[in-house]
């Protein structure tokens, strides 16, 4: 006996059982006939309308066999709403409220053949509201989709700037009588910018000073009490050079740096002078 499906299997048996090839009757035949299988073969796909099912693109996708896997569902929305943003990407980034109330939100009472313009569910009509505008003129008033996308579309468009001039005449309309409106989300982020940049110059200039500071190896000190008639423009040094007595530097140089606070040795150019002109004097007399 060749292959069969199990749903004919009994079906044959019979048919044998008949023409006396089989002499006994199976010991499962009766048990079939009271639970018979499945009227069709387990890999069969479950019925479907064509509402939810993909078109095939061609004649040989109906003669192949269907596999195991699920067939793809596909709606006409999703075809829709992936045309629309294609043609208007900016609506995506509309901020939109995903907060939901207690109960969800019910259908319009506007629909099916009632609903024949976008208008009739708000003056500012969303990308949705487009998209299943556009879904119902196909569906109840046998609109081909393609010229219902474009209604839906060109009523969509003509709304939405219906809304921003109104929108715009209501805001210079307001500022004339007074109206002060808060900073919109650009404006904040150029005022955040500029006061990023000038910190930044600040900081650089701040950097910069203390760079050079640091680099300067000599610093001028003024001293107090110091005044301009005090200065001798080196006639001094050139009178106790005239004398014969040279400075020396050294002691200066050796000597331990004094505590902060305590007095220190000279005061003038001139007083330091002549106390080093004495140290050397006194150096150079024998005891």
């Amino acid at each position: 006996m060749g292959r069969r499906i199990a749903s004919q299997v009994h079906k044959q048996a019979s048919r044998l059982m008949r023409a006396n090839y089989i002499k006994e009757r199976p010991a499962w035949y009766q048990a079939v006939l009271e639970h018979p299988p499945l009227p069709l073969p387990p890999r069969a796909p479950p019925p479907r309308t064509s509402y939810d099912t993909p078109v095939k693109k061609s004649a040989f996708a109906l003669r192949r066999t269907p596999g195991p896997r699920p067939a793809p569902v596909s709606y006409v929305e999703d075809d829709i709403r992936r045309q629309f943003f294609r043609d208007h990407p900016f609506e995506a980034f509309r901020p939109i409220s995903l907060m939901e109330g207690g109960d969800v939100e019910g259908e319009h009472p506007i629909r099916g053949k009632e609903w024949t313009r976008l208008k009739q569910r708000g003056r500012s009509p969303s990308p949705e509201d487009a998209v299943r505008f556009a879904v119902n003129l196909h569906e109840y008033h046998d609109v081909p989709l393609t010229e219902a996308y474009k209604s839906a579309v060109a009523q969509f468009r003509a709304l939405r700037s219906e809304h921003h001039i109104a929108t715009v005449f209501a805001a210079q309309e307001a500022e004339s009588y007074g109206a002060v409106f808060a900073p919109s989300a650009t404006e904040k982020g150029y005022e955040y910018e500029t006061k990023v940049l000038t910190s930044d110059k600040k900081q650089k200039a701040e950097m910069d000073e203390r760079e050079m500071t640091s680099r300067k190896r000599w610093r001028m000190e003024n001293v107090r009490g110091r005044h301009e008639s005090e200065w001798t423009k080196g006639q001094e040094y050139v009178r106790l050079w005239k004398q014969g007595v040279r400075p020396d530097y050294s002691p200066a140089l050796t000597e331990p740096i004094a505590a902060p606070g305590a007095p220190t040795a000279t005061n003038t150019e001139a007083a330091w002078l002549e106390e080093v002109a004495v140290e050397v004097q006194a150096h150079r007399t024998p005891a």
